[in-house]
């Protein structure tokens, strides 16, 4: 597989646009990779390196959409880094695209030597490049047309306008706007010399990123200098994102590297990227929840039975599904629920509220079908549904009330806390549907007090009933996913046993 074909199914794969970068600098070696390396690899610094390496490629592998090696920490190091490099690279796995971070620029044989050299010595997928001396450089990169190549735009560092941003004309044209910045045009070129070719825009300066999305609409975008260099990452997917919600490769580097648990800074980082891309491909299509990443309709739960658009709720299953598994929030055994009956899987919702990214993530799916419903209010059924509540109050801006389970026999002696108005149109927030009854008993008050109640949205419907039971109510339920499109989300990953996946589905069946 080519770059860009690996790329594309790495990030529908892991919903990534994570690049980890393995740029090991020996005076940050933690001590446990020097401890870590073999014993032919005692006291070795590039030994270590590589113990390092494989530690951030073990933990990351599921949750990045390529690696960048920068070839300079390994050059410095002589025959032995170099060594440590060719060892890292056989440690990605095949599936993955690396990107060499080399910034190649010369022309002649001197080119064709570097093509050569990253290509069919090192083997790795793609290369950055300088584009200083034009397309002459570039020429014998494309010679390997299934490679990527990454031409330096505007970079991230604090004195990248000295050149970059120098404003020329193009005299050659006659319809050139005058007075553009020289990456403009260095942007604009560069797609026109090959479809291989994407470009490097730093998160440091995100104008600079959204004038190159400009003039380079439909060109993949590596993006450095999120984490240390202090790049704002809303700000930059809000520049660099294609109207298909991808098209950036978001490279972090040390904060991945440098962290204590490599795979939880790397979740971080991917679930937060992810939020971002829900949360403007929502405001893009003016809150009407039309996704640019669309996956098989089944997988929206029941939603697009009820005329709502599920783009944006299909193109998180992956990534909701996997990551609840892994939280604990979905497990797989012998569990007795609140109505006495037995079940072989049991959902923990309440568990979102110790991974705030994974909340937000929840939340927009919430938001996007609460975008095709007309009301003034929330309400969150207590209590599991109340953190939840917040944050999809927080993610569309409906404000939210929800009912005591008792009066207060103190102060007001509310039952229904926020601030509200009889006759008002109320949508329900609960965490999960299985036969129902709290979702009626939270109606039935609300409707108590003059509130019109006529919809409830739910993560997931366990589809045990419960919302055929609520239509008898008068309540029309909407679930961000069904438990079968979990349970297909988790089998395409192979997360669990087939033998445990076919006797849940025996079991919903019934």
């Amino acid at each position: 597989m080519g770059f860009y074909a690996k790329l594309h199914a790495a990030v529908e794969r892991n919903q990534s646009l994570l690049c980890v970068g393995l740029d090991p600098v020996v005076a940050q070696l933690p001590p446990r990779y020097r401890r870590a390396a073999g014993a032919d690899d005692a006291g070795d610094d590039t030994g270590a390196i590589v113990a390092w390496n494989r530690a951030i490629i073990e933990q990351t592998h599921d949750l990045v959409c390529a690696y960048k090696p920068n070839i300079a920490f390994y050059e410095a190091l002589g025959t032995a880094g170099m060594d440590a490099l060719r060892r890292t690279l056989a440690l990605i796995p095949p599936d993955i695209p690396v990107l060499l971070d080399a910034k190649r620029g010369d022309i002649g044989s001197t080119a064709q030597a570097y093509s050569r050299a990253v290509f069919d010595d090192l083997g790795v997928d793609g290369v950055t490049l300088s584009p200083y001396l034009g397309k002459d450089s570039i020429e014998p990169f494309l010679a390997y047309g299934d490679k990527g190549l990454f031409v330096l735009c505007h970079t991230s560092n604090p004195s990248a306008g000295e050149l970059q941003e120098l404003e020329i004309s193009d005299w050659r044209t006659l319809d050139s706007e005058p007075n553009q910045p020289l990456y403009l045009h260095v942007a604009r070129a560069a797609v026109r010399w090959s479809p291989q070719v994407g470009l490097v825009a730093g998160a440091t300066f995100p104008a600079a990123i959204a004038a190159v999305r400009a003039a380079a609409p439909q060109a993949w975008l590596l993006v450095p200098g999120i984490g240390a260099q202090g790049g704002d990452l809303e700000k930059t997917l809000v520049a660099a994102l294609r109207t298909d919600g991808s098209g950036a490769i978001i490279n972090s580097s040390r904060n991945i590297a440098q962290a204590d648990d490599h795979r939880q800074a790397a979740l971080s980082l991917r679930d937060a990227i992810n939020a971002v891309r829900v949360r403007i491909s929502l405001q893009s299509a003016g809150r009407t929840a039309a996704g640019s990443t669309a996956l098989p309709e089944q997988a929206a739960g029941s939603a697009a039975a009820d005329g709502l658009d599920t783009g944006s709720v299909a193109h998180l299953l992956p990534t909701l599904a996997a990551e609840l598994f892994q939280l604990g929030a979905i497990q797989f055994g012998s569990f007795t629920l609140a109505s006495g009956a037995q079940s072989p899987i049991y959902i923990d919702l309440r568990l979102l509220v110790s991974r705030p990214a994974l909340l937000a993530q929840a939340a927009q799916g919430y938001a996007a079908l609460l975008a095709g419903l007309d009301c003034e209010r929330i309400a969150g059924v207590p209590y599991a549904a109340l953190p939840i509540g917040t944050a999809v109050a927080l993610a569309s801006g409906k404000p939210l009330i929800y009912n005591r389970k008792e009066a207060k026999q103190h102060g007001l002696g509310k039952l229904i806390e926020g601030a509200w108005q009889p006759g008002e149109r109320v949508v329900v927030i609960e965490d999960v549907i299985t036969s129902g009854g709290s979702i009626i008993n939270t109606v039935d008050l609300l409707r108590a007090v003059g509130l019109v109640v006529e919809h409830v949205i739910v993560l997931i419907d366990r589809e045990q009933g419960g919302v055929e039971k609520l239509a008898q109510a008068g309540i029309r339920a909407h679930s961000v996913f069904t438990f079968t499109a979990i349970l297909d989300a988790l089998a395409a990953q192979n997360l669990v046993e087939p033998a445990k996946l076919q006797e849940v589905r025996t079991f919903l069946g019934k």
